[in-house]
């Protein structure tokens, strides 16, 4: 019996108080007290109460609270509640951060994470099994094309659980951003559909005013060789480029090239041979686009790397042979300027599509969903494990579905200027998800099998290897506080179920491509943890954050190609431009990779999130030791692209966003192109 100090934090957003009333209950050891409804959470961000409380509760287990409508019900954002009191050792503090809605009661353990092993009084057992119960109802995997891995359920952003979607910050950011580039295409896109590209300059005409200083570099020198090599290192998609171990065998080259072939060999020998294949486009329908046909090739570059760090391209095969077919045609450096150029443009809107389909959309956003419902449905909010991951799953859900009901749908994006649209895109990506393997998800081994580990000039490399180091010692530090041996992690039956809803629902049955359904180990557990927030955080920023940079030239990535890949050299400027896209197509291209490209004002830096869902002083602190070590490496990028050329920025730690959150396609198509 006594007094009690209980604060209430409210979210920090406008509309995130409420007017009615919420009902309080302590829940201790030694028994329970209803409070009454002692609480009206309207916007101040921290309310403090004290209560008489006659019977003694005990150490405090459980915070419950209901919120009572009156006329009309107004969500709150709770943040947290503190309580002080008898029994109680400082301050309990329980973690909240969500809506309160309807009248349900909410039960809001206190936040010193645990596993079953951990309360072996089964205080906790109870609440753990009731709120994965209720969670699986409210996230339910969904289903959206044959073959690819599991989305949650829902075609609108209001499907989903309140939680998982938009606060009004990041709204009001996407409407006022958005406003400023439809007002900019709508007074100049129209115009688009009576003018024509005459030549390749006329493209500046749709080069954006807000440019970044690399985006410049690019419309300057597109046309170099370095610059085209140096893209597949750390351009928007660094994940294709692999060292060649033998001369591809969709190579066919003639007796009149017995002199490529030996530097080829030669080059092969010294361990200086790389390729790019995108065998993948292959037999991929290509788009007609307002009754015009599209094309699309499957590209093989051949590369030679520089003792001075450039990768320098050999040879280019724009198409595999065919049966009964002459050899396809080689285009080489020393070919007639135009014919080169055509060449590589053709790579370059080969490798948009790659990038955007199965390096941005499936290996970022989408595995990224997988992890946070199977963490939904599989791990109680006292698990240390959902603690851990919980910061990197913010908004991920809502931005998803707004690409698959957006962007990849019928009249998105795709289908409206992409030329791998109107089912090509689905094409792709199931093609990529059959070759999804646990180990390209992981740069030690990645690298590895590409490699790369010892390619200097593979900024990207370099940045991702030391930024998974700093998240596996991060990991490491966590998972040592809870589990103790190898058998505790063996022993948790929540840990075992979450690993196998990842691997055996949503991702398909994916452990005959390396993802392990079960969790032996301590290191494992360290290992597949690491992925799933390097993949959330690192791995998406590497793939998102160069868009603007390297397509709003757009002869440098075009989103589609108009006329059919060159069966000789014989080639014009005119023939150049009458393949890239027309200028309402480029305007429509700059558009939203301008949108998509921009500084996000709500950001959130990796490891910089303000919720803490841990109460223990244990995983603070590691939490502070991996604040201090990201820092201490985005000082040393910094440092060290100030001595670069082209500086590498899309993993400095201050660059990369806590979760899948950055503004995607998908924003911006219903205003642009509805149908």
């Amino acid at each position: 019996m006594g007094k009690y100090r209980i604060r209430v934090a409210t979210g920090d957003s406008l509309l995130a108080g409420s007017s009615n009333l919420v009902q309080l209950w302590l829940v201790g050891e030694h028994g329970e007290k209803d409070l009454g409804k002692i609480l009206r959470p309207i916007r101040i961000r921290e309310v403090q109460l004290e209560v008489e409380v006659s019977l003694y509760l005990g150490r405090l287990l459980l915070v419950k609270l209901r919120k009572h409508k009156s006329l009309v019900g107004f969500d709150w954002f709770c943040k947290w509640i503190a309580v002080q009191g008898p029994g109680i050792q400082g301050e309990a503090f329980f973690p909240c951060y969500r809506w309160v809605q309807g009248n349900e009661i909410i039960c809001l353990p206190e936040g010193t994470a645990r596993t079953v092993r951990d309360d072996p009084q089964n205080q906790f057992k109870k609440h753990r099994e009731q709120e994965l119960e209720e969670r699986r109802k409210v996230y339910r995997w969904g289903f959206w094309k044959e073959g690819l891995i599991l989305p949650i359920v829902g075609n609108t952003q209001w499907d989903l659980p309140r939680n998982e979607r938009f606060r009004e910050d990041k709204d009001l950011d996407f409407s006022l951003s958005l406003a400023k580039v439809l007002k900019d295409l709508a007074l100049k896109g129209t115009l688009d559909l009576t003018n024509s590209v005459r030549r390749l300059e006329d493209f500046n005409k749709v080069f954006p005013r807000g440019k970044t200083p690399l985006a410049e570099r690019v419309r300057n020198s597109w046309k170099d060789d370095a610059l085209f090599g140096y893209q597949f290192l750390n351009g928007a998609n660094p994940m294709l480029l692999r060292r060649s171990t033998r001369l591809p065998s969709r190579l066919v080259l003639p007796p009149e090239m017995e002199d490529l072939k030996t530097q080829l060999e030669k080059e092969l020998q010294t361990g200086s041979l790389f390729e790019a294949d995108f065998s993948l486009l292959d037999g991929v329908k290509p788009n007609v686009i307002i009754f015009k046909q599209q094309y699309v090739a499957a590209p093989l570059v051949m590369l030679k790397l520089q003792p001075d760090g450039r990768l320098l391209p050999m040879v280019i095969q724009l198409q595999p042979p065919r049966n009964g077919c002459p050899p396809p045609v080689l285009f080489l450096p020393s070919d007639p300027p135009m014919a080169w150029l055509l060449a590589k443009t053709w790579v370059r809107s080969s490798d948009f599509q790659l990038h955007q389909l199965q390096s941005h959309l499936l290996r970022g956003h989408l595995i990224a969903e997988v992890i946070s419902v199977a963490t939904m449905r599989s791990l109680p909010s006292l698990h240390p494990i959902y603690k851990l991951l919980i910061p990197h799953f913010r908004y991920t859900m809502e931005i998803n579905v707004l690409a698959r009901s957006n962007l990849v749908s019928k009249w998105g994006i795709f289908d409206l200027v992409v030329s791998t649209g109107s089912g090509g895109h689905v094409d792709i990506l199931q093609r990529a998800t059959a070759g999804l393997t646990y180990r390209s998800f992981c740069p030690p081994d990645d690298l590895a099998d590409r490699g790369l580990l010892d390619v200097k000039s593979s900024l990207y490399g370099q940045d991702a290897l030391r930024l998974w180091g700093v998240i596996s010692r991060y990991v490491e530090k966590m998972v040592n506080l809870f589990y103790k041996s190898d058998g505790a992690v063996k022993d948790d039956p929540e840990l075992q179920a979450w690993c196998r809803e990842i691997t055996e629902t949503g991702l398909q049955g994916a452990q005959d491509r390396g993802f392990p359904i079960s969790l032996e180990s301590r290191a494992q557990l360290c290992h597949f943890i690491t992925m799933c927030i390097f993949t959330c955080t690192g791995q998406h920023a590497s793939t998102h954050q160069g868009q603007l940079d390297w397509y709003s030239w757009i002869p440098n990535g075009p989103c589609t190609m108009q006329k059919p890949p060159p069966i000789s050299k014989d080639v014009t400027e005119k023939d150049i431009v009458d393949s890239l896209p027309s200028l309402h197509q480029a305007r429509t291209q700059k558009t939203f990779i301008k949108f998509l490209g921009r500084r996000q004002p709500v950001m959130v830096a990796l490891g910089q999130h303000k919720e803490s869902y841990f109460s223990d002083p244990g995983p603070q602190a590691v939490l502070k030791q991996f604040q201090e070590e990201l820092a201490a490496l985005d000082k040393e990028i910094e440092v060290r692209n100030a001595g670069l050329d082209l500086p590498y920025e899309y993993l400095r730690p201050s660059m990369v966003e806590n979760s899948v959150t950055i503004c995607c396609l998908a924003h911006i198509i219903p205003k642009l192109c509805p149908p």
